[in-house]
């Protein structure tokens, strides 16, 4: 009936009202749950960070569930729905009664394993175009696996963000390689062509340059530390700082011991980096205690002032020491003179004559000439001479020596001459025309001036002083074997050209060659000795003397006596003897040059000097160790000019071989007088 409400209808409002207050209750009771949860956690600080575990999730729910002591199960579940007639019904369920074919859904653990769905096949496509997302590489042929946690989508972003800085790195730095490589090999076959392939030996990677610059950083470290310590140590005494000068001084030695002989780091102890840090902290105590900036380089300069005082002195005694030793004869070298004038005149060897006497003045022959008082030395440069030429018989050797080796010299050759090779001894002494009104060495060595210039003035009383006196009365200097060099057309009045040679030069290589040479005219042929600025003339002669300044070039170029080819027509025509005789005498208060037959040399061969191919001479194997090995094997001479000859212990042990192997060690008087290589 209209506008009446019949009691049904009544019954299902009243229904409707009842199911919508009870839902309200519900909502507001979880809202009021999760509420007072949520306040717990932030006042606990514990936010719910982002788990990338399965597990870390299933904990985490259960502690938020698990708060005010209930579970999952421990809620009604409000079920709503239709009727067949109709109308809305409700219904309240357990959680624990529902059967086991229930399943709960975690719309957080839904999200996470769609992450960890697409983050496989996100690898998975990569792996298959060859490139791998994970820091862990796997080896080609492993089936790939997933990782144990799914990974962020945040985290994957910046994976691939780094791989990719990566790959820029890695071809930027591959591009990189490659331009260094190419500008190596453009300069590698720049200095390939530039490379002058004649001079074998010249060019190499081990040279110093070379060498690790810091190899030696520690042993210089410590040596400076050492430095320091004595000079804080000084201090410390001056302010009676005994602990520390104690520790100073006790330290100082232990850095000294350590270094021992070491001149890098790699020969230094394995205790001795130790040592270094023990040093350093007693040197951080003494700063801390005594430094003061001006008494400590007040103590610096006195301790520099002393070691160049140190220094200058063990120079000067080191010189006249090296003098000393150069100017004695070893015991050998003494004995086989001795054996051989002692045979000689046992013998009766002085009857005897050298063969071939036709050859002495035949012209077409190739003579030499050989001055010396060295029986050893003289022989050596005889048999490599005579060992190298391709027609030794036609090599003709004249040797001047001395009246006390003259019987030793000619028994030697009489005993040991050279196969083929013709040889000529002369006596020095014999010559009557080689006196002091003739030569004017010989007057100014007699004359009372100079006796006492060389044997009584300026004599030392300790070792220092005399090293420069020392080198003045050296008898080389004293002996006219040292001067006859500029007597040759008057020795060989019938020879037109010679080959002077020292007794300290090694042949090895043959000379015939040297005869040939045109010498456009000159008198001299020599190997000239000037590098840049050295062994010019003003080196050798005193051009503060206007004598020497007016008529000399001081940056003339010098030439090495030793081996020379001598013309002795031109000698003749020009005089050569009187031009020596003339700058002698001038010289007699010895202000043109102190010493030596190389500055009056240099003075009389002037503009009449033709130089010689270098490969002829190569020099200063009797004072520097470091010559071109490849040069001095392809010299036709070497020369041991300076203090170290071969026959003596200061000599070059790498030069040495070279003048040894022409030694007869198997001859009767050098084993007699106990000459042996073992001995060399």
């Amino acid at each position: 009936m209209r506008g009446t409400l019949t009691p049904p209808f009544f019954m299902s409002m009243f229904l409707f009202a009842i199911f919508l207050f009870l839902g309200m209750d519900i909502v507001l009771l979880v809202r009021a749950e999760v509420s007072h949860a949520s306040v717990l956690r932030r006042q606990r600080g514990l936010y719910a960070p982002l788990y990338d575990c399965p597990n870390c999730i299933q904990r985490k729910d259960q502690g938020n569930i698990s708060s005010m002591g209930r579970t999952w199960k421990d809620f009604d579940i409000i079920v709503t729905y239709s009727d067949p007639s109709g109308a809305i019904q409700v219904r309240s369920v357990r959680s624990r009664d529902l059967s086991s074919s229930w399943v709960w859904k975690n719309p957080r653990k839904e999200k996470h394993d769609r992450i960890v769905q697409d983050t496989f096949q996100t690898k998975l496509s990569y792996r298959n175009n060859g490139d791998d997302l994970s820091d862990n590489h796997q080896f080609e042929g492993e089936t790939p696996k997933t990782q144990a946690y799914p990974v962020h989508p945040v985290k994957l972003k910046r994976q691939m963000l780094r791989r990719e800085r990566r790959e820029r790195r890695t071809a930027d730095l591959i591009k990189q390689d490659k331009e260094i490589e190419n500008q190596m090999q453009e300069a590698a076959i720049k200095q390939a062509r530039e490379l002058d392939t004649n001079i074998k030996g010249k060019y190499s990677i081990w040279r110093k340059e070379y060498e690790n610059p810091n190899s030696d950083s520690t042993v210089k470290l410590m040596r400076d530390q050492i430095i320091m310590a004595k000079a804080y140590a000084t201090i410390a005494k001056a302010k009676n700082e005994t602990v520390l000068y104690n520790s100073l001084i006790k330290q100082s030695r232990g850095s000294q011991l350590a270094i021992g002989e070491s001149t890098n780091d790699a020969e230094l102890h394995p205790s001795a980096l130790d040592q270094a840090k023990a040093m350093g902290h007693i040197l951080a105590t003494a700063k801390d205690q005594l430094y003061d900036c001006v008494q400590m380089a007040r103590k610096l300069r006195v301790m520099l002032q002393s070691s160049e005082t140190n220094v200058n002195s063990l120079k000067k005694k080191s010189t006249f020491l090296i003098q000393l030793a150069a100017k004695t004869v070893p015991r050998p070298l003494h004995c086989i003179p001795l054996v051989l004038t002692t045979d000689y005149h046992l013998n009766n060897y002085n009857e005897k004559v050298f063969p071939n006497k036709e050859k002495l003045e035949d012209a077409s022959l190739y003579h030499y000439a050989i001055f010396s008082d060295n029986v050893l030395a003289t022989s050596v440069v005889v048999n490599s001479t005579a060992l190298h030429a391709k027609e030794p018989e036609k090599h003709v050797f004249h040797i001047v020596t001395d009246k006390l080796n003259f019987a030793a010299m000619k028994m030697w050759f009489l005993v040991n001459a050279p196969t083929g090779a013709t040889i000529e001894i002369k006596n020095v002494d014999d010559f009557t025309w080689l006196n002091s009104s003739y030569c004017p060495v010989l007057r100014q060595l007699e004359s009372a001036r100079m006796i006492e210039y060389y044997f009584k003035a300026h004599q030392s009383s300790s070792l220092t002083a005399g090293s420069d006196n020392l080198k003045y009365r050296n008898p080389k200097y004293l002996s006219m074997l040292n001067h006859l060099r500029f007597y040759l057309p008057e020795v060989y009045p019938k020879l037109d050209k010679i080959l002077f040679l020292d007794d300290d030069i090694v042949v090895q290589k043959d000379l015939t060659p040297l005869w040939s040479v045109d010498l456009h005219g000159m008198v001299n042929g020599a190997v000239e000795t000037c590098k840049e600025s050295f062994h010019r003339f003003d080196k050798y002669l005193n051009f503060s003397n206007p004598k020497i300044s007016d008529n000399f070039d001081p940056n003339a170029c010098g030439w090495a006596f030793g081996m020379n080819i001598f013309d002795l027509r031109e000698w003749r025509k020009r005089d050569i003897t009187g031009i020596y005789h003339h700058w002698q005498e001038m010289n007699e208060d010895r202000n043109l040059w102190k010493l030596g037959t190389l500055p009056p040399g240099l003075i009389t061969f002037y503009n009449l000097t033709h130089p010689l191919d270098r490969r002829w001479h190569v020099l200063g194997l009797g004072y520097d160790p470091a010559l071109n090995q490849t040069e001095i094997e392809n010299a036709g001479v070497v020369h041991y000019n300076g203090n170290y000859k071969p026959w003596l212990d200061l000599a070059i042990a790498k030069y040495k071989p070279y003048w040894s192997k022409y030694v007869m060690y198997d001859n009767y008087y050098l084993q007699l007088c106990n000459l042996n290589l073992q001995n060399e």
